[in-house]
């Protein structure tokens, strides 16, 4: 799991290879994610959109942008959380994702950027 702070929240990830859904002959490995959200902050947020790089192995980059994750634009609260799992398909066994969160600060009406750590998303037969 990687984690890192930034403008008061802490995001942290961890990725999961799909063997299941994944299909290496035809070049396709999926991975899902887990995010956690931690507001550090003493005043409420609003996840307002999201901005993903995606790197794979392969010299593909792909850049996502949308409004919310998985459907919602959720609010945490002061020392609250919010967690989901979402996916991501690649061409090849190694990858790597980042990117950022704007966020509301609801009491001052205000964006801010969060960064999201760079992780990666490795195949396991791919570590022997």
């Amino acid at each position: 799991m990687v984690s890192l702070v930034s403008s008061g929240i802490r995001v942290s990830v961890e990725t999961f290879y799909q063997q299941e859904y994944s299909n290496p002959l035809n070049k396709e490995y999926v991975f899902a994610y887990k995010i956690v959200l931690h507001n550090n902050n003493p005043f409420p947020v609003k996840l307002i959109s999201r901005h993903w790089n995606i790197h794979d192995a392969d010299a593909v980059h792909t850049e996502v942008e949308g409004s919310g994750v998985v459907g919602v634009q959720p609010i945490i609260g002061p020392d609250k959380s919010y967690q989901y799992v979402s996916g991501c398909d690649l061409q090849s066994e190694i990858g790597k994702m980042s990117g950022a969160y704007v966020f509301e600060d609801i009491q001052q009406k205000k964006y801010f950027e969060v960064k999201i750590p760079v992780f990666l998303l490795v195949a396991p037969f791919k570590l022997n």
